[in-house]
């Protein structure tokens, strides 16, 4: 039998014969989830996400100390804690963008952003945090290659969209923000 083909041998003893750890036993913890080292800009309503999912988890956490037979029990309150002390340290770091009180026609965090390109094709988005965006719901990131090209332009002004697509013209055509609420 070639080298590559035959079972390990661990003790004398086939692999197919050594105990697997059950599910309460982790071999290793979850790795930790790197903070982004941009500010952490975000919407009033993307804090108060952040914050109802922290305490989803805490009350997850809770529910699973109730259950102490739970098999993977170990393995999931490392994942919570984790993600825990991730969203906990995201919150501490948060500076929150409020909309402005009047009536702006620069693109910002927290505006709905209103373009048309080089095709004349319409795109519309608002500008969000990292922690909150949702490209489904057009929620892009300040960040993004689209975030970056469009932030402090105004109505009018044309950026070029960076895409793995190729480069795209943009025009600006309407800068809306939701009305201010102070949280």
């Amino acid at each position: 039998m070639p080298r590559a083909a035959r079972p390990a041998i661990i003790g004398g003893m086939s692999r197919a014969f050594v105990k697997e750890p059950d599910g309460d036993q982790v071999v290793d913890a979850p790795p930790e989830r790197r903070h982004s080292d941009a500010p952490n800009y975000i919407t009033p309503e993307g804090l108060e996400a952040l914050r109802a999912r922290v305490a989803e988890l805490d009350a997850e956490r809770r529910a699973l100390e109730d259950e102490p037979e739970r098999l993977g029990k170990r393995g999931d309150q490392q994942r919570i804690e984790s993600e825990l002390r991730y969203l906990n340290e995201r919150v501490q770091r948060a500076i929150v963008v409020h909309p402005p009180e009047t009536a702006l026609s620069v693109v910002g965090i927290g505006a709905e952003v209103e373009l048309v390109d080089e095709h004349d094709e319409p795109h519309r988005f608002v500008i969000v945090g990292e922690d909150e965006v949702d490209i489904e719901a057009g929620r892009v990131s300040w960040r993004s290659p689209l975030g970056r090209a469009v932030l402090h332009c105004g109505i009018g002004d044309s950026a070029v969209w960076k895409r793995p697509a190729g480069d795209l013209e943009v025009e600006i055509v309407a800068v809306r923000y939701s009305s201010p609420e102070r949280t």
